[in-house]
């Protein structure tokens, strides 16, 4: 079997492994409430929730996230920057997009690399060097290439979903001591953590370094991504982001602190990650 295919056939069973393993989380809860009949509602509700996430995983992610799309009149040198790492990854042209917010950070989604999206702040605009913001788009394109981004974009579409189920019971739940009223109560302390840990068993903190270093490949210097991550992390603490926290696993850096959002991180130190980067030797001069 060749590289891209085991590559694909894994990133294909975790995602199946992560819709399962949710599918099963609502079924529990389901008949924790109501019993085989609730059980069964949330089981086509689960059912449901995978068709959606695997098909439209990217636009809820875009959508999640604010995003906007960015045309070439509007950032020509974006796009050229693009054009010139998708041709060196041997990738398709992505899609870009826009998200209007001061946190410079940035992520990649889409089922494939033929239906992929590349989405940046305006904050990373304005922050990174062009060097910097070279290698920050490398990192992305990464993803892209080692098809890590169907399940980084399902995974945030589910989160999504766990957060919309645990306020729609609280918001239907009514008295405390009813059954859905108590596991409404319990829902953020218990349901969160439970496919926190899911999510996090379905994406490796290992992706994170091994897009790093494609990335470094596809950019040609992998100082240039080690800096963007430092700034980025420094950005990322003084500027706060006003999107969904279930779309963490997406970004380069994480773009929250502490709460539930932090139960979902499945992003390693940065300092890990560009000591890792300055180990490697710059490809070009």
């Amino acid at each position: 079997m060749s590289t891209t295919k085991r590559s694909n056939f894994a990133a294909g069973l975790r995602t199946t492994l992560l819709l399962a393993g949710l599918t099963g989380l609502f079924v529990v809860i389901g008949f924790a409430i109501g019993g085989a009949e609730t059980a069964l509602l949330f089981l086509f509700f689960g059912a449901v929730m995978n068709m959606g996430a695997y098909w439209f995983s990217d636009k809820i992610a875009l959508r999640m996230s604010g995003a906007k799309p960015i045309s070439e009149q509007e950032a020509p040198r974006l796009y050229q920057m693009v054009r010139e790492l998708t041709t060196r990854a041997g990738l398709p042209m992505p899609s870009l997009h826009l998200i209007p917010q001061e946190q410079p950070n940035a992520f990649a989604t889409g089922r494939s690399p033929e239906r992929s999206a590349v989405a940046v702040t305006q904050g990373i605009l304005q922050l990174l060097s062009e060097d910097e913001l070279r290698g920050v788009i490398a990192h992305e394109l990464a993803h892209i290439r080692n098809r890590d981004v169907l399940i980084q974009s399902v995974a945030a579409t589910i989160g999504g979903a766990i957060t919309y189920l645990a306020y729609m019971m609280l918001w239907f739940g009514g008295d405390n001591d009813s059954p859905l009223g108590l596991v409404a109560s319990l829902a953020m302390v218990i349901l969160a953590p439970i496919a926190a840990g899911i999510i996090q068993m379905a994406i490796s903190r290992q992706r994170e370094f091994s897009a790093d270093a494609t990335g470094a490949d596809i950019s040609g210097n992998p100082e240039s991504l080690a800096s963007a991550l430092l700034r980025l992390e420094e950005g990322a603490k003084a500027v706060p982001m006003n999107v969904n926290s279930a779309t963490e696993p997406l970004y380069i850096v994480k773009p929250f602190r502490g709460g539930i959002a932090g139960l979902f991180s499945t992003h390693p130190p940065i300092e890990e990650r560009v000591r890792r980067l300055r180990q490697m030797r710059p490809t070009i001069a």
